[in-house]
């Protein structure tokens, strides 16, 4: 798919998706649980599918109704074919913990692109809990045999790793400890695993700097759920409006603990109209000047803030991108290079990327990564040529209405099969 986006104007009203980070976990506690659970509100797209579609060849009954889905959890089965996650980092990693409970064997498997993810030091966390499981190839291998015990794990690396520890150890036959050998990052991704965990009935003591979990056997509590507004979703929006007319949203949770929150404070730092009233958020243009943000904690705003800055008088700095290799795709680089394309001044310097402000002149962008095509679409709206986006296709991944919503809120954008 060819996505053209032209100079426009971004104006209008907007109900802000679903949560998938939200989605992934209320599925997978839901379907820990003993008893229906019902998830109102959740997020539909290709990521959240891959879960679903996994715990369902895992024994997990799932009934998808107009207003929710219904999970009929606690009896986990061995799958009779290899689990395929997609390109879903979140599915692959949770779903591997959740496997190391079912007696029998399971096979995972995905993209070549998810495959090239970090997961070994998961697998080493889980042998050490007395779980058999092993990467061969293209595939990881799991046989039952979670005992629990103590492990340790690094915590710069990915905190998906820690989530699928902690949503397996109530299941464990002698307590559970986790220690992290290094200071966790991502850390409200792991805030929303704790939470989520607690409204479903289950108590995971830690200590103040998130280094060290005890967790005791205890049971999964079946429950209504409600998914909240995602904050990565809206971001592109936000960010349009900021920098190419005035947008407003709804539906987002301003006492969320997601990561994805502080670009709110990007946008004031950056001097963009922001209101926050009534339960919406709107976001005016404005003069923007060049600010200094750290995405150590929330990686996946990089993009877009990038397109942010591109916007501002002088050179903005984003730190914190050592990961940001280790994502969907290396988004450093793709940022690097498609800014440099389209005119916009890029350097590097050791754990920081700068951006020049400029007027991004409009090009080609060739990504298969959701948040980069997202991102070089919001540029479009500025450009003074025209920003065609190859592959666009793929935000179904998070959004699948991506580019409807942005047509609603009067961009000019065509679209072609490509073929």
């Amino acid at each position: 798919m060819l996505v053209e986006v032209k100079k426009s104007e971004l104006l209008g009203r907007m109900k802000a998706p679903s949560s998938k980070s939200y989605t992934h976990r209320a599925l997978i506690l839901s379907a820990l649980a003993k008893g229906k659970s019902r998830i109102f509100n959740p997020l539909i797209c290709d990521d959240t599918i891959a879960t679903l579609n996994c715990l369902e060849k895992i024994g997990i009954r799932i009934k998808k109704k107009k207003e929710f889905w219904e999970i009929e959890g606690g009896n986990l089965k061995p799958p009779k074919e290899i689990l395929f996650c997609k390109e879903s980092g979140t599915t692959f990693r949770l779903i591997i913990a959740v496997c190391s409970l079912i007696k029998g064997r399971c096979i995972l498997s995905g993209e070549s692109s998810l495959l090239k993810r970090p997961i070994l030091p998961l697998l080493s966390a889980l042998r050490k809990l007395g779980v058999k499981c092993k990467k061969e190839k293209n595939k990881i291998i799991l046989e039952n045999n979670f005992l629990g015990g103590k492990t340790k794990i690094r915590g710069d690396i990915s905190s998906q790793f820690i989530s699928a520890l902690l949503l397996i150890s109530p299941f464990c036959q002698k307590e559970v400890e986790i220690i992290l050998t290094t200071p966790l990052e991502s850390t409200p991704y792991l805030l929303i695993t704790l939470e989520m965990q607690n409204e479903f009935g289950v108590k995971i003591e830690c200590s103040k700097d998130l280094r060290r979990f005890k967790i005791k056997r205890q049971n999964y509590r079946n429950r209504d759920y409600f998914v909240e507004g995602d904050w990565s979703s809206a971001s592109p929006f936000l960010v349009g409006g900021a920098i190419a007319g005035r947008v407003e949203i709804k539906g987002l949770n301003f006492e969320s603990i997601q990561a994805d929150k502080k670009i709110i404070e990007v946008l004031k730092k950056a001097g963009a109209g922001v209101i926050i009233k009534n339960g919406k958020i709107k976001v005016k243009r404005s003069s923007l000047r060049a600010f200094s943000f750290n995405v150590k904690d929330c990686p996946d705003l990089f993009p877009i803030i990038c397109v942010l800055a591109s916007r501002t008088e002088g050179e903005s700095e984003i730190s914190g991108i050592r990961r940001l290799k280790f994502k969907e795709s290396n988004r450093l680089e793709e940022m690097r290079k498609g800014l440099k394309r389209i005119g916009i001044g890029v350097r590097r310097r050791g754990d920081s990327f700068f951006v020049r402000g400029g007027i991004p002149k409009g090009g080609e962008i060739e990504t298969k990564d959701h948040r980069i095509a997202m991102a070089f679409s919001i540029l479009g709206l500025v450009s003074e040529k025209k920003i065609v986006i190859k592959n666009g296709e793929c935000v179904v991944k998070s959004y699948p209405n991506y580019w409807e919503e942005l047509k609603k809120l009067k961009a000019h954008i065509k679209i072609e099969d490509g073929k």
